[in-house]
């Protein structure tokens, strides 16, 4: 089994501008891996959106960088307004 280029690429850059968004926020707590995740994916969608529109002018072989980066920080926003949309965690009770 042969792994291609752009799933490999689209690791890289996921985890690159997850990383990035922890380092901007500060943390990201119990959902760091959705994040990532969700930029990950994020990253893989927007190199196959990017290589059917044709307009990504910035590209590593037939890996499309813009849209990947901008297709990975659409993810990464969608959990990080689910997570505020979401139930808030229970406080503890005190003894």
């Amino acid at each position: 089994m042969a792994l291609g280029p752009a799933h490999v690429l689209a690791v890289l850059v996921g985890l690159f501008h997850a990383a990035l968004f922890v380092f901007l926020q500060g943390r990201a707590g119990g959902r760091t891996v959705l994040v990532a995740c969700a930029a990950i994916l994020g990253a893989w969608a927007g190199d196959a959106i990017g290589g059917r529109l044709g307009v990504d002018p910035l590209r590593v072989g037939d890996f499309h960088i813009i849209s990947a980066s901008v297709v990975a920080w659409l993810g990464i926003g969608f959990v990080a307004v689910i997570a505020v949309l979401g139930p808030a965690p229970a406080a503890e009770e005190p003894q």
